[in-house]
């Protein structure tokens, strides 16, 4: 037997996890006004209430798991003694797998039979969100480990992220952006283009001047790198109408593509502040 495992911070929504029988998710931890929350993949969890927090000054905080939470989520399975993959946000973008890291070691000492493979996609929300929705299917179609592993490793490169901020300094807080790309947003007041990068990071790759020429900018990067026979995700971190607008603009161009509109999770609304718009998508290319 074999088990497929993924994280929070991939975004993928509960709905969509449950019509794969995606059951096993590790939930990631914030905190806002001294709570500790863990993303439910937005089954409850509302966006308004957590952003509107975020503008009124109350600074949200995201943490690793320990190696004690990671032993408690993966024993059960290792017990079982099923093939594990573990298909994982980015790690350039958290210290949190390190301590996943000593878990681990731990469990293969005690149960050595067990194989398990973590896959690092190089990417988090939706772009983590795809492979873990594309690996899915193919799990449920039967492929074994190895074919889904070979899977992952066409579709990753090519998966996407698009970000447009109000505030890069959520994104500096949260070490995300250098201080520089920090000056470039802040000072002049222009918009920086966020990209994901190849080796799992993110970086500032262009700039645009004002909400309505980002949106145009988003919509432009879906119509030219986008592969319509995959979903094309458009977030929005409590700014529903230009996610909206930004959803029909693509469509416009691109009307055999499925959209997914989606409000960005608490874990990246940390980091990226109220007023973000993106989009996912596995494109032609390669990544930046």
């Amino acid at each position: 037997m074999a088990t497929l495992i993924f994280d929070s911070n991939s975004e993928l929504l509960w709905t969509k996890a449950k019509e794969l029988n995606l059951n096993n998710c590790i939930r990631m931890p914030y905190t806002i006004c001294d709570t500790e929350y863990f993303y439910d993949l937005g089954e409850k969890y509302d966006a308004p209430w957590f952003f509107n927090l975020v503008r009124q000054g109350n600074i949200p905080i995201t943490s690793a798991l320990n190696p004690e939470n990671y032993k408690t989520y993966f024993e059960p399975f290792f017990k079982k003694g099923e093939e594990i993959l573990y298909i994982s946000f980015s790690t350039k973008m958290s210290g949190t797998f390190a301590y996943l890291d000593t878990a681990i070691a731990e469990l293969k000492a005690k149960y050595p039979d067990v194989k398990y493979t973590r896959y690092d996609t190089k990417a988090i929300s939706m772009a983590t969100g795809l492979q873990v929705y594309l690996a899915a299917k193919a799990f449920n179609e039967g492929k074994s480990i190895a074919e889904i592993i070979k899977l992952l490793d066409d579709i990753s490169p090519r998966t996407h992220i698009t970000l447009i901020v109000d505030d890069l300094q959520h994104l500096r807080r949260g070490g995300r952006l250098n201080t520089i790309q920090t000056l470039i947003g802040g000072v002049l007041k222009i918009k920086p283009v966020i990209k994901l990068l190849e080796d799992g990071t993110l970086g500032a790759k262009d700039k645009v001047n004002g909400l309505n020429k980002a949106i145009h900018y988003l919509a432009n990067d879906a119509v030219a790198n986008a592969q319509d026979k995959y979903p094309i995700v458009v977030h929005d971190a409590d700014s529903q109408i230009e996610g909206d607008r930004l959803g029909l603009m693509i469509k416009d161009k691109l009307p055999d593509a499925e959209i997914w509109r989606q409000s960005v999770g608490p874990v990246i609304g940390a980091h990226c502040g109220p007023g973000a718009i993106a989009i996912c998508y596995i494109g032609s290319n390669n990544r930046p």
